[in-house]
């Protein structure tokens, strides 16, 4: 088109023919820089012209770009380039015990992190950091797990747990670690370590589902409670985020802090817990496999609790090894297990009490009442043995408590009947489940016919009277044990709780409700237990205390694990002792102190113990002891607060 154009112009500044009227031909020239010859284009020109325009065009194109369309876009854009922002995870709420010693506290922790969304490559990034600071198998995994399920705009955790050596040679790299940087956090510390595992409970790093519920707990160092009371009081403990602006150059590298915004701390729980008294509970088991719970019998407070063998809660923070975990698996006593809320257990022969005030509330039987104790009972062709195989003789309720009369209580279970025995149970915290601040608490079972149908079974007499001593299907948690011994010796059902205060504020106890028993009916079980203890003969005498003017009554419990066959009882020759340890007995034992004041209930289980007489009542009557000597209801602000609210207090 351009080449037409040219053709159709004159050529303007060269020579040309002209004719006048004569035919005769001139050369007529155009002189430089006469006439008009200044203003005339060449094609040279023209071309010149055209691609100025095109270029002008183009760039103007490109300014509206810019300006109209891309502005914001690259106005924020440039603005990132002179500032970063990045958010902080705020600092986890302590845990402390009613004197407010810390059992779940915070250290720091230094780490490397990199905002990919301010990043060319991660990859790069990580080549030149781990030649720096080594990252390990298990660095790579989390990066690259992190990587997909974290914003961009989130900081992203390279390494924790650096040293004085790896943070100074980070520093020294920093002009070759665009966008890396050192940053200093928290991880959870616990300076009881196993003592407080279970009821403390641990933290580790937030899941997929954690940060898709919340995408606050993708910050790095942020923690997600996985067990015991970091678990159940999440929402108090974790806090509220801050942020951090810094001026940074065009490589990303931090010159100067502009803004620092911190986060809000998690607010400080303050538990029922004495941890003096703790120790000495957990010292007093030993080696056992055991539990053991002290409760205030007036409030529900829980002053020590304690599972063993226990765990580290610290190594869930920083990454259970592989090996480890298989070793708890692998073990048989439990290591993991809240054997105080999760464990179930048949109770033996402190459940008799139960058995004693629903046979009682029935009317069926009086505490006059004598059945005889052969030293077995049989039940179409089966024969239930007393543990006493000589028998008792002639019992009454008050001796059927106090020599753990078997015989005495088949034929009381069988007279008054399960329905009955499991409402006096449910009403005194067994069998239901109890609103402690943790998780997995197990209710247990108190079985009846009803139970028995909705299970795919038929109910016999037979399963009655097993039950009447605490066996069969009967199962029931430490703690269940600790609430049932607390309501026997108030006359109330108290709620056990942990959580005492919240940021400094008390939080008032559940009122508690009194049991659906006459005072009488309970002072004849109550003597009972006394008498157990107290008197000549009785099933617990070894754990009388050797306190002036202070009582303790108390109800000892065998709970078989393995059926003795008939003929081997009646030999004479069978030795519980002499079985492998797991089909030993399971040795309990419940008491409450003073008897005639109750202050505190104790529950104790030694898996496979044996003999809840020889092995467990001394074991509680040491707790009661250390517990009667610190009074640590005593302990911690506020204290008589609580027990004001918790009623009247059977005296």
């Amino acid at each position: 088109m351009f080449k037409r154009l040219f053709a159709l112009l004159p050529r303007w500044g060269s020579s040309r023919p002209s004719f006048d009227a004569s035919g005769t031909t001139h050369q007529t020239e155009l002189l430089e820089g006469q006439g008009h010859g200044h203003n005339v284009f060449t094609r040279r020109a023209l071309l010149v012209m055209a691609a100025q325009g095109s270029i002008l065009g183009l760039l103007g194109n490109r300014l509206y770009n810019l300006q109209l369309l891309e502005g914001d876009a690259l106005k924020e854009k440039a603005r990132r380039n002179r500032t970063s922002k990045r958010y902080l995870a705020p600092p986890r709420g302590l845990i402390v015990d009613r004197a407010g010693v810390t059992v779940a506290g915070n250290r720091v922790n230094w780490r490397a992190v990199i905002t990919i969304e301010d990043l060319g490559s991660l990859d790069a990034a990580l080549a030149k950091l781990s030649a720096i600071v080594p990252l390990d198998d298990h660095d790579r995994a989390r990066i690259a797990r992190d990587r997909k399920r974290m914003r961009r705009f989130v900081p992203l955790v390279l390494k924790e747990f650096l040293t004085w050596d790896d943070m100074a040679a980070i520093s020294l790299n920093a002009p070759s670690l665009p966008g890396v940087l050192v940053d200093v956090g928290t991880t959870r510390e616990y300076p009881f370590d196993e003592l407080m595992a279970h009821i403390v409970g641990y933290v580790a790093p937030p899941n997929e589902k954690d940060v898709q519920k919340e995408p606050m707990l993708a910050l790095p160092g942020m923690r997600v409670g996985r067990a015991g009371i970091e678990q159940t009081q999440e929402v108090v403990l974790h806090g509220k985020p801050g942020y951090v602006s810094s001026e940074v150059n065009a490589v990303g590298r931090v010159i100067s802090e502009l803004e620092r915004v911190d986060g809000v701390a998690g607010s400080t729980l303050g538990l029922t817990l004495d941890s003096v008294l703790q120790k000495q509970v957990r010292d007093r088991i030993g080696g056992r496999v055991a539990s053991a719970v002290v409760m205030d019998c007036r409030n529900g407070e829980i002053m020590a609790m304690v599972s063993t063998p226990s765990f580290q809660p610290g190594l869930f923070d920083s990454g259970v090894s592989h090996a480890q975990w298989q070793a708890w698996m692998s073990d048989p006593r439990a290591p993991l297990t809240d054997k105080v809320v999760s464990g179930l257990y048949p109770p033996g022969s402190t459940f008799k009490p139960a058995v004693a005030l629903a046979a009682l509330s029935t009317g069926k039987v009086s505490p006059k009442d004598r059945f005889h104790c052969p030293g077995y009972y049989d039940v179409g062709g089966v024969r239930f043995h007393c543990w006493n195989r000589h028998g008792h003789g002639m019992v009454n309720m008050r001796a059927g408590l106090k020599f753990s009369c078997d015989c005495y209580f088949y034929q009381v279970a069988r007279r008054c009947g399960m329905d009955a025995i499991e409402q006096a149970s449910n009403a005194m915290g067994m069998g239901v489940k109890l609103p402690i601040e943790l998780p997995h608490v197990h209710a247990g079972v108190i079985p009846t016919p009803a139970w028995r149908k909705r299970h795919g079974g038929h109910w016999n007499t037979g399963d009655t009277v097993n039950a009447g001593i605490g066996q069969g299907y009967v199962q029931v948690s430490p703690l269940g044990l600790a609430t049932y011994t607390a309501a026997l010796a108030s006359g109330n059902l108290v709620q056990p709780h942990l959580v005492r205060s919240i940021e400094g504020r008390l939080v008032p106890p559940a009122q508690p409700k009194k049991l659906p028993f006459t005072e009488e009916q309970l002072s004849v079980v109550r003597g009972g237990m006394y008498a157990v203890v107290n008197e000549p003969y009785g099933s617990g005498s070894r754990a009388r205390l050797d306190m002036p003017g202070i009582q303790l009554a108390g109800k000892t419990g065998s709970a078989q694990v393995r059926h003795v066959s008939r003929a081997l009882r009646e030999s004479g020759h069978f030795n519980s002792m002499k079985l492998p340890w797991e089909y030993r007995p399971h040795a309990l034992f419940i008491c409450y102190a003073p008897y005639k004041n109750p202050r505190y209930a104790v529950a104790v289980i030694v898996e496979h113990g044996n003999a809840g007489g020889k092995e467990a009542a001394p074991l509680a009557r040491d707790i009661m002891a250390d517990t009667l000597r610190r009074d640590p209801a005593r302990r911690g602000q506020k204290t008589e607060g609580f027990v004001a609210q918790a009623g009247p207090v059977n005296g």
